[in-house]
């Protein structure tokens, strides 16, 4: 899609809650879109919102909610999908409908178009048959397009071709039959004359469309140009789309292809392909014969000519449009112009067509014709009956069989005799000639109603059933009998390949159009052969990180199945350790495949031994699969062979880990000073300065209060730890 940088008052809102705008992606003559962010399920989507007025209306509302429900139920890949519609109050200028579509990245046929220009023939028609393809998928879900135009066809960054705004055109022209307040629906450079003249469109209306679309595509060009719109839509009325080989071209143009591009693009519907099914299988044709090289074709051009006279109508001689048009209305006697901002109210147009010669100083009725069946000519338009063109046409006509009366029976001839013959006088020979004169011409009369009768009937049958011819049967044939097959209904194959799971390869799977249904004689069945069961090898997927894996089992169009996760020890968290499938499993689409993706080493829970034995607390980290480092040290309050602390204590780790055990030495141990026969006070000073603490008493035996110390606890020259208590006991 083209992205316009022109500010919007939407941007930013959010519809029903849900959709959120971020841009503005197009403008159109009935809504605008925009990219948006699905909150919900958080993906790009392009929301279409229709212009303020012209969803005010409940019918209207009714039929576009009807419409964009049709259009949903579409599932095709040339199709852009419809996800939801709705209406919510935008902007404050009341409910406006809107529709939320896939969002497609890339331009559009038009961007290719204004780059590229005319294109060589077989890039035409690659670049239309998936459009082709996609219309087909409407029609045989009974929905009309009616706006086929190169703005809504898209092409994706990847190539993919999609057609967007399917069922919205039918929509809007359902409010009306020919107009939506005063606006013609449709871009008036694609559309087909009958909605021009009648607001009425079919399968057939997109035909048309599509080969405008064709025959840009190969010139560079649009076949019918005015200063305004009414002067195209008027040209599509009366004009035939010219021969693309009469323009300058990147390649020749093959008589057959011009036959293509005549027979899409032929201003009577019914001579135009029935829906894009059977252009479908015409445009496969003509591009088997593009890539054979085939400069010209006969047959095909035959097969795909427009009659030399369809209908045999004659057209109004006369001047072709000389002044501007400013509303069809115009063209029709005693119209009245329509209301609209363009003025512009599409009606069936009627005129007269003047006779070939005068027969009688009577003039006849005139005869009223649509321009929709004036094919072949354009129409003088005439304005009402007192404008001197009305007159001019109003010339006695030539009486033909419909003009004369029933066949006269004969009548009893008068007898007149004379006395002396006794035979028919001259009056009853002059009656008698005269019925028999009226009973020839009565007779000649009944002869070309009967034969005129017959050729109508031969006619009408000829394009009802005399045309046509069954599609037959040609499930599980071979090739060649489906050859031979086609060949003896009257109809030419184009065969493609598809896979099967119950049909042996080479054998029919399906055809299209399919088995017992109607299709023209001589024209292309699509024949279907089957390449066996459709299989995908299993890609080598173990060892490969998750993400990788996914990509792997995509491109081999295999399905992910459930991801399960499992401890291990060497492999790296998010590595594919085992999967469902074998490297080189033959598997079918879509085959879910099942992971176990690794989850890394399993954690271990840490276990605190602080205070407990070094030794137990070394012995049973180790067993769970940690390394132990231990470093010493003296404690005065923590027993020696005690772990004093751990490093990490608590939490959990990996095998491989480790741990720092810090154990207990027990306190620092001081040889005790010998102050044996030393005063108190000395005592206690040499006491302190060796780290000790001191408490005096006295001796049990033969205290005398002297005050010299007798003997120490503990005793002199022995280990006591630093900082204990050393008692002095005196004499």
């Amino acid at each position: 899609m083209t992205m316009t940088s022109i500010s919007d008052p939407l941007v930013g809102l959010v519809l029903d809650g849900r959709y959120r705008i971020t841009r503005r992606l197009a403008r159109g003559g009935m809504a605008t879109v925009y990219e948006a962010v699905d909150a919900r399920l958080t993906r790009t989507v392009a929301v279409k919102v229709m212009h303020v007025g012209l969803g005010d209306d409940a019918e209207f509302a009714r039929k576009f909610d009807r419409e964009a429900r049709a259009a949903a139920r579409l599932s095709h890949p040339q199709v852009v999908a419809v996800f939801d519609q709705g209406a919510d109050d935008i902007g404050g200028q009341g409910r406006r409908p809107y529709i939320v579509m896939e969002y497609v990245e890339g331009q559009t046929l038009r961007d290719v178009i204004g780059r590229d220009g005319a294109m060589p023939p077989l890039r035409a028609l690659d670049l239309i048959e998936p459009v082709v393809r996609a219309v087909a998928a409407a029609h045989d879900a009974g929905l009309v397009h009616r706006d086929i135009k190169p703005e809504n066809v898209l092409i994706s960054d990847q190539g993919q071709i999609k057609v967007a705004d399917f069922g919205l055109a039918k929509a809007i022209t359902s409010q009306t039959s020919t107009a939506t307040q005063g606006v013609l629906i449709g871009t008036v450079s694609y559309l087909p004359p009958e909605l021009v003249v009648t607001g009425k469109a079919d399968a057939r209306s997109d035909v048309y469309s599509l080969g405008v679309v064709l025959f840009e595509l190969l010139t560079g060009r649009k076949p019918h140009t005015g200063e305004t719109p009414i002067q195209v839509a008027y040209a599509h009325v009366h004009n035939d789309v010219p021969a693309p080989s009469g323009y300058r071209t990147v390649a020749p143009i093959p008589p057959y292809l011009d036959a293509l591009v005549a027979r899409m693009s032929a201003r009577r519907p019914e001579f135009r392909p029935h829906d894009a099914r059977v252009l479908l299988a015409h445009i496969h044709r003509v591009q088997g014969a593009l890539r054979d090289g085939l400069p010209d074709d006969p047959q095909l051009t035959a097969d795909l000519a427009l009659p030399s006279n369809p209908g045999g109508i004659q057209a109004v001689p006369g001047n072709e449009l000389t002044q501007p048009i400013h509303n069809l209305g115009d063209l029709v006697p005693g119209a009245a112009p329509a209301a609209g901002p363009a003025g512009f109210a599409p009606s069936i147009e009627f005129v007269e067509v003047p006779p070939a010669t005068p027969v009688s100083p009577s003039p006849a009725p005139p005869t009223l014709v649509s321009p929709a069946v004036l094919n072949d000519q354009p129409v003088r338009p005439v304005r009402s009956p007192a404008s001197p063109e009305y007159r001019r046409a109003r010339t006695p006509r030539t009486p033909s069989v419909f003009d004369a009366g029933p066949p006269t029976l004969p009548q009893p001839a008068v007898q007149e005799t004379t006395r002396t013959t006794g035979g028919p006088g001259p009056s009853a020979l002059a009656q008698q000639r005269r019925a028999a004169r009226r009973r020839r011409r009565g007779i000649v009369i009944l002869l070309l109603v009967l034969a005129l009768t017959t050729g109508v009937a031969v006619t009408a049958w000829y394009l009802v059933e005399g045309r046509f011819t069954t599609a037959p049967d040609l499930t599980r044939m071979t090739k060649d009998q489906a050859t031979r097959a086609v060949q003896n209904a009257g109809l030419a194959a184009a065969f493609g390949e598809t896979y099967s799971e119950d049909v042996p390869k080479g054998q029919v799977v399906s055809t299209d159009p399919e088995k017992g249904s109607r299709i023209l004689d001589g024209s292309e069945l699509t024949v279907l052969l089957s390449r066996g069961p459709e299989r995908y090898a299993m890609p080598k997927i173990i060892g490969l990180s998750e993400e990788k894996a996914r990509m792997a089992l995509i491109e081999a169009n295999l399905a992910i199945g459930e991801v399960a996760g499992r401890w291990d020890e060497k492999a790296d968290v998010g590595i594919v350790l085992e999967a469902s499938e074998k490297k080189g499993a033959a598997l079918k689409k879509q085959t879910p495949i099942d992971l176990v993706v690794s989850k890394g080493p399993k954690p271990i829970k840490i276990e605190n031994f602080t205070g407990d034995s070094a030794k137990k607390a070394e012995r049973e980290l180790s067993d769970d699969g940690f390394k132990v480092k231990i470093v010493s040290e003296h404690s005065d309050t923590v027993a020696e062979g005690l772990v004093i602390k751990q490093s990490p204590d608590s939490g959990s780790g990996h095998k491989g880990d480790s741990i720092t055990l810090t154990k207990s030495l027990g306190p620092i141990l001081v040889t005790v000073p010998n102050v044996v026969r030393l005063p108190e006070d000395q005592a206690r000073q040499i006491m302190r300065d060796a780290g000790f603490e001191v408490v005096v008493k006295p001796a049990p035996i033969n205290f005398l209060n002297l005050g010299y110390v007798a003997y120490t606890d503990p005793k002199e020259r022995s280990k006591a730890p630093k900082g204990s208590t050393i008692t002095l006991y005196l004499i």
